[in-house]
């Protein structure tokens, strides 16, 4: 395989994991610690989906709410009370700029993550607190940095506990140990993938994991693919499953800690889909905790996105269409 510089930031993410405890741990904020009603992440792409993974892992543990929201306005309830969290990691991202203004004039408390741009200039007129994390790299390839943050920003109001750096030091152990098993797991997959349109189930509560694979295939391996969660499937896409079509593979990410009755209906419907399809797979999570688990299954996804774009004869790095996007939208600004 083509050593790419995809591949090559893949191959680190253990070390990124580590690095962004070392910022995190380092940084210190000066906005004073105080009660929120809400927090907001406001962010896209490959700057957001942090903030999605996050959004699960915080769902029993924060007493308030943990809203993610990916467009240029606001929620109507934000206001004084309100947290933001701005995370681009280019900087530059036009929607979270216009949200992190809007932010600002509603007399929220916001908190910025990037590594430079607008943004951090922003920052540093208005006296906010920004974390920086290191720049040149693709956003996609950075989640390990921004995700991270996020934690140490709701750790820093007291709004969960600092267990999150145990578990992330655990993970970069556990993706160590996996590392052979982790890369050969994914290339028995990519080759089931390859040539098929991906459907991608996972339960619930482990939706930003399927949305990251999803993006990853997109981005890296450039194929259409589509997720699901259950319970939810179950009561209308599984209606879908009409046609037999050998061109669509179904992927069940699993974990052994999922809730007994989500784990009998993907039982179930894996028994009605294979009447459909005779693609069905699984991939199991490793890792004592869900930040363990959701580090594995995002570097063993990214590892099957790589070697899908090897055999799909296209350069994982690539975003031409994006860039082309963006240019046509700053020509009507």
């Amino acid at each position: 395989m083509q050593n790419t510089p995809m591949k090559k930031l893949v191959a680190a993410f253990p070390e990124q994991l580590q690095e962004a405890l070392i910022i995190g741990q380092s940084f210190r904020f000066h906005t004073p610690i105080q009660a929120f009603q809400q927090v907001v992440l406001t962010g896209l792409g490959g700057s957001g989906i942090g903030g999605t993974i996050v959004q699960d892992y915080v769902n029993g543990a924060m007493t308030i709410p943990f809203i993610v929201n990916k467009d240029y306005s606001l929620p109507a309830f934000v206001g004084k009370n309100t947290l933001v969290i701005a995370s681009s990691y280019s900087g530059n991202t036009e929607e979270t700029i216009q949200a992190m203004k809007e932010a600002l004039k509603k007399k929220a408390t916001v908190v910025c993550i990037t590594s430079g741009g607008t943004i951090a200039n922003m920052c540093k007129k208005k006296n906010l607190d920004c974390i920086l994390l290191p720049a040149g790299m693709p956003p996609r390839s950075c989640l390990g940095y921004s995700l991270t943050q996020v934690l140490f920003i709701l750790a820093h109001f007291g709004l969960i506990k600092q267990d999150f750096q145990k578990e992330i030091a655990a993970s970069v152990k556990l993706l160590k140990k996996e590392s052979k098993s982790i890369q050969q797991q994914a290339k028995q997959l990519a080759k089931k993938l390859h040539g098929k349109t991906p459907i991608l189930y996972a339960a619930s509560g482990f939706e930003g994991v399927a949305v990251r694979f999803r993006q990853q295939i997109n981005e890296n391996a450039k194929m259409l693919a589509w997720h699901h969660v259950i319970p939810e499937m179950n009561h209308n896409e599984l209606v879908g499953w009409r046609d037999k079509d050998k061109s669509k593979i179904v992927v069940f990410l699993r974990n052994e800690q999922d809730y007994s009755r989500t784990q009998l209906r993907m039982e179930i419907n894996k028994k009605i889909i294979k009447k459909y399809t005779p693609h069905i797979t699984e991939l199991w999570t490793k890792g004592k905790s869900y930040l363990e688990r959701v580090f594995y299954m995002v570097h063993l996804t990214d590892w099957v996105s790589i070697d899908l774009a090897v055999l799909h004869g296209v350069d994982d790095t690539e975003v031409k269409v994006i860039d082309y996007l963006k240019e046509s939208l700053a020509a009507h600004k």
